[in-house]
């Protein structure tokens, strides 16, 4: 009953879908002097605003009663179809390829959509001709997954209608972190205490915190050479922490010594390592932060991948993998034992 009224647009519920889209499709639907997303938003009645950024994705928020989404919807389909038939008449391609627009899905809504051993998916497939795949991972940093839609612009249409009655008959549980694209990043270089980013040839002083925060760092998380630990700060016997640590073996920081310096053969990123580190359990949400915030915090400003494996039964201890450059692991080792630090001491245990 519901669907009949979600498809006829009588169910007048206010709903946002969220796209991820890359520059080149972003600009499509912006169009020339953003004609193209003003007759959009004029002719669906939708509110559609694309995320900020010089992001290699960016975000497309569509928000409105369903009937507004679906015709903002069709009208975003026909202009990808209206581009793909644009590029063919240059190719020698005979076969077109299929409309894809990528939704961004929280996690908590993504069973709903795939139903009992699959069995929704498998229906919106059949009943609309178009391909649905829900990612399997999140995406980064978020409690979000993307979910690809493909087909005609017409069985694109139908699915996304199926889909708002999954989302409008199975709301998110608890909250969710929504999926942000991360700018274009420029490679940093950690060099005599000071950061640069590579420009061309060129590198440039980096002018952010980034150094300072380098610099602590490296006063304060020297390597442990390998089969030695080292207690991660004092106090609260807390020796612990680094009781199960194992470096890889960490190449030095090579020195830039020219400035500015013209380095055609210079690479930018030095080995990546991987640095393991063992958390009390007591302590390991002062890291994680309340929704994921605090680590993610930390993940942006070392600029590593930072793994925390889930509980074990029966331990007391909870194990985490770093990886990145020797310098993105000295950050976020430090960052990481600043958040431990904090804690400890506001419990008055020191």
């Amino acid at each position: 009953e519901m669907e009949s009224k979600v498809s006829e647009g009588g169910l007048n519920v206010t709903l946002t879908i969220r796209l991820l889209m890359h520059g080149k499709e972003v600009g499509s639907i912006i169009g020339k002097k953003g004609e193209t997303v003003k007759k959009m938003r004029e002719e669906s009645g939708a509110r559609i605003n694309i995320s900020e950024g010089n992001c290699p994705e960016r975000i497309v928020t569509i928000t409105g009663p369903t009937d507004a989404i679906f015709k903002a919807f069709a009208m975003i389909a026909y202009k990808f179809e209206e581009d793909i038939t644009n590029s063919m008449s240059n190719s020698t391609a005979t076969s077109k390829p299929p409309v894809t627009l990528r939704l961004v899905v929280p996690a908590s809504q993504c069973g709903s959509l795939i139903g009992k051993g699959g069995s929704k998916i498998k229906e919106i497939r059949e009943s609309t001709g178009a391909q649905v795949q829900v990612a399997g991972d999140m995406l980064p940093n978020s409690t979000e997954r993307a979910v690809t839609i493909s087909g005609t612009p017409d069985a694109i249409i139908q699915c996304v209608k199926q889909i708002c009655v999954v989302m409008l008959e199975s709301p998110p549980k608890g909250a969710t972190i929504p999926y942000r694209p991360k700018p274009a990043s420029t490679p940093v270089i950690f060099a005599g205490g000071q950061a640069y980013t590579i420009q061309g040839q060129y590198a440039i002083p980096h002018p952010d915190q980034l150094t300072k925060l380098h610099q602590l760092a490296m006063q304060q998380t020297p390597f442990t050479p390998l089969g030695q630990t080292t207690p991660a700060f004092p106090g609260r016997s807390l020796g612990r922490v680094a009781g199960k640590q194992r470096s890889s073996v960490v190449l030095p920081v090579p020195a830039l010594t020219l400035f500015p310096c013209i380095c055609p053969g210079l690479d930018a990123s030095p080995p990546a390592s991987t640095h393991e580190l063992t958390i009390p359990n007591d302590l390991i949400g002062c890291i994680i932060g309340r929704q994921g915030t605090k680590i993610n915090e930390i993940r942006q400003m070392s600029g590593a991948q930072i793994k925390i494996a889930n509980a074990t039964e029966g331990s007391s201890e909870r194990q985490i993998t770093i990886t990145g450059t020797p310098a993105n692991i000295s950050l976020a080792q430090y960052l990481i034992n600043a958040r431990l630090t904090s804690e400890v001491t506001g419990m008055g245990a020191l």
